[in-house]
């Protein structure tokens, strides 16, 4: 049972941002202080990545833990109401972005991803310092 009402959830659920995510920017900003310089959702890429660096042939998608069905997090869990709805449609969202890392491997891109929970204060040092040596490579 939600512990919110259905009108509540509605609201808080389309208030969910798809794009300029905390995580995101915090990306963005690393990366940015560090020299490098990229695209923003590049619309002729398969998937739209968050981030496109063409220099270094990579992109970068930074992935919501609850939309992207990141498994064995604590931060992705299925909601009690709705749950078969809700399951059908994260899978389809993890279909979606294997299908798109296959067509831009087919393309000749190098593909990082990035979950929202690695970004957390306990994380993110290791996780920046981390995407910085793999773009360098």
């Amino acid at each position: 049972m939600d512990k919110v009402s259905k009108e509540v959830r509605s609201r808080n659920m389309a208030a969910i941002k798809g794009k300029d995510t905390k995580p995101e920017i915090t990306v963005r900003k690393f990366l940015f202080s560090k020299g490098f310089r990229y695209k923003l959702y590049d619309k002729s890429l398969p998937g739209k990545p968050d981030l496109v660096l063409p220099k270094y042939n990579t992109v970068i998608f930074v992935h919501g833990c609850f939309w992207h069905g990141h498994t064995d997090c604590r931060y992705f869990v299925i909601p009690k109401t709705r749950t078969e709805w809700w399951k059908i449609k994260i899978e389809r969202n993890k279909q979606l972005d294997d299908e798109n890392y296959v067509k831009l491997k087919k393309m000749g891109w190098k593909i990082i991803t990035i979950f929202e929970c690695r970004l957390r204060p306990k994380f993110r040092n290791r996780t920046l310092q981390h995407l910085v040596t793999r773009l360098v490579k």
